[in-house]
């Protein structure tokens, strides 16, 4: 392939997003509304609501924790054959569970084999995307995220409906064929070769150097934070509005107007990641502090209409921080790096995503409320919104969407320890 000075921010990168879209409903849609069959599966093998629950728990820990595996296989073969090999994993799995006959077997065919497609999935798609925009690149990348929130509010009805006509194992047959069309997601995924690409080095000598590098690192600390707190309402809203005495329906139904929300945040604050002069971490960390104050103050609202102004509030900034917190990363690790430091970030601020529900729940039992759960949830987030603060360039007054260099993220990765001569130190 011919080399390209920088990234063509277009073209058929606009494919790429779409691929991007269609393949986070695919993953990150599936995985919402799996919930649907959750009583199914408690009344078919007559075991307890926790251990069920363990199926899409081992789903998503797989998923994160193995996105590392995914980026350094695309950074030696490309995306292309790793994307397409993940969703034949994940159709399979899903195909294999329509004929479990223990919670065991789901464990290994949705939670294993399913988990290990979605991550050779996401990752090496989204970071694909990164390397087709620089100027576009916030925008692009919240409308392929939109993928997410489109298709939960798709799947739910759509797999009741499959399970009222065809039991649990047919709709896992059909979810199956559903999930081959991640193979089509990975055939758009044209492979794009850029000057800084390395010539030399594989994906061990860059997790190496990545686990060196400063701003990286902090910046995993600081997304690590912000996703502790970040799923709480989606767990524990519900719950905190009937200890007010709300009605299922209402309570509910907030969480659909935080849904919407979030879908008009991840696509405004996308175009205003390109439009807006200056660091995008600055913007990261508004959405960020403002994301964290509503969850703060949730347990002090009581009328409904504040309540209500609170959801909105929250799940505007909390889409809104998305998009911007993935165009980040380009600048600190350079986009010929981007594979290896996208799938590395996953599996570390997946440790906050694992233990920020069950801490919220502990301290629920301790104090009998929610008020400690959502109080500490958005001090996780202001706490990490100052972590940006650290992050090089924030202060910078000249910097504009045009002029993001990718020096940054060339120079300041040179690591301190000793590297081979032919390694990324030559690079």
């Amino acid at each position: 392939m011919t080399r390209r000075a920088e990234p063509p921010d277009g073209g058929w990168g606009w494919m790429v997003v779409l691929s991007a879209f269609f393949q986070a409903a695919l993953v990150f849609g599936v995985l919402r509304s799996f919930g649907v069959f959750f009583l199914e599966f408690v009344a078919a093998f007559e075991e307890q609501a926790v251990r069920v629950s363990w199926i899409v728990s081992i789903g998503i820990a797989v998923q994160q924790f193995g996105s590392p595996v995914g980026s350094a296989l695309s950074t030696k073969f490309g995306p292309r054959p790793v994307v397409m090999t993940g969703g034949i994993l994940a159709a399979l799995g899903m195909l294999l569970a329509s004929f479990a006959t223990s919670l065991t077997h789901l464990y290994l065919s949705i939670g294993l084999l399913s988990g290990s497609g979605w991550a050779l999935t996401f990752t090496p798609t989204l970071a694909c995307l990164c390397r087709y925009f620089s100027r576009r690149r916030s925008l692009a990348t919240g409308l392929a995220l939109t993928g997410v929130g489109l298709s939960s509010f798709a799947f739910a009805p759509l797999f009741q409906w499959l399970l009222s006509h065809y039991a649990w194992r047919g709709a896992l047959l059909l979810v199956s064929a559903l999930s081959l069309h991640l193979l089509a997601c990975g055939a758009l995924l044209r492979p794009l070769s850029l000057a800084e690409d390395p010539t030399t080095g594989g994906p061990g000598a860059q997790l190496t150097s990545l686990l060196h590098h400063g701003p990286f690192l902090r910046y995993a600390v600081a997304l690590t934070l912000i996703n502790t707190g970040y799923f709480i309402p989606y767990v524990h809203l519900v719950a905190h509005l009937q200890d007010l005495n709300w009605d299922p329906l209402p309570a509910a139904f907030l969480l659909s107007v935080i849904a919407v929300c979030d879908l008009v945040g991840r696509v405004a604050s996308g175009w205003l990641g390109d439009a807006i002069p200056g660091p995008v971490s600055r913007l990261l960390m508004l959405w960020t502090t403002l994301t964290g104050i509503s969850l703060a103050l949730f347990p002090v609202a009581q009328a409904p209409t504040v309540l209500v102004a609170l959801a909105v509030s929250y799940g505007f900034s909390s889409g809104a921080l998305t998009p911007v917190a993935f165009s980040i990363l380009p600048e600190l690790v350079g986009t010929g790096r981007i594979y290896c430091g996208l799938g590395l970030l996953q599996m570390v601020e997946s440790i906050g995503g694992l233990l920020g529900a069950p801490l919220s729940g502990y301290l629920r039992d301790v104090t009998g409320n929610y008020t400690a759960s959502f109080v500490v949830a958005g001090a996780f987030l202001l706490v990490g919104s100052a972590v940006l603060v650290t992050l090089p360039g924030f202060f910078c007054c000249s910097a504009s969407p045009t002029s993001r260099s990718q020096d940054l993220g060339i120079e300041t990765l040179k690591t301190k320890v000793p590297l081979p001569k032919e390694g990324l130190e030559e690079d």
